[in-house]
């Protein structure tokens, strides 16, 4: 059973790096659009979602409204519950169990776990965002308290880093012709409305595209 975890951890570790860079990215980011010291930390401890993370944070430090803030946050962890409810049956145990252990369901310990050769294990997806969870909240207390010193993440090429990774994470995931039309799909879904519509809602919307592989299952 522990191997499985190791497992897990083990391919993640080099996305664990990034992740690490990200949630210092954050931390200096939440800093400073005013939010603080505790609650960027207690932020990446609770909600352990990048994109979402840095929405709220950019909304907030561009004087926007809280509501503002929440509701783009809102919108982008959407896509967690179409991939909750995919790999819901793998977990058992108590509701509080299960709950505590779905905070460790995010892109990268899901797509590592769901393309394993010998099939999906819940403890892989456990193992891998374990780790995750680790550097994102230690990136973030690192990017809060050295966020004077860094000064601007851009100029490191993080805001970069992140669609990249998500594009390495969607390769792998184009093993056939229905995934590739699906991927295609859906990128052109959000592409269409990014000019117009707010933060959250193209990617909520691209993520209609998956129904057309449902179709064909």
């Amino acid at each position: 059973m522990r191997a499985r975890y190791l497992e897990g951890a083990r391919a993640v570790a080099p996305i664990g790096v990034a992740a690490g860079a990200f949630g210092l990215s954050f931390g200096v980011l939440a800093r400073s659009s005013g939010m603080g010291r505790l609650a960027p930390l207690v932020m990446s401890a609770t909600t352990f979602a990048g994109s979402a993370q840095f929405a709220a944070a950019s909304i907030l430090g561009n004087a926007g409204a809280a509501a503002a803030a929440i509701a783009a946050a809102v919108m982008l962890n959407a896509r967690y519950a179409p991939i909750g409810i995919s790999v819901a049956p793998a977990f058992d145990g108590s509701l509080l169990r299960r709950l505590l252990q779905a905070q460790l369901i995010v892109d990268e310990s899901w797509a590592i776990a769901l393309k394993r050769r010998e099939g999906f294990d819940v403890r892989v997806l456990l193992g891998a965002g374990g780790l995750l969870y680790v550097c994102w909240t230690g990136g973030t207390a690192l990017g809060v308290l050295l966020g004077d010193a860094i000064g601007d993440p851009n100029r490191l090429g993080l805001d970069a880093a992140f669609p990249a990774l998500f594009l390495a994470l969607l390769v792998s995931q184009l093993d056939s012709r229905r995934t590739v039309v699906t991927a295609a799909l859906g990128g052109a879904i959000a592409l269409a409305l990014i000019p117009f519509s707010p933060a959250g809602v193209p990617i909520v919307a691209g993520a209609a595209a998956c129904l057309v592989g449902w179709r064909k299952a």
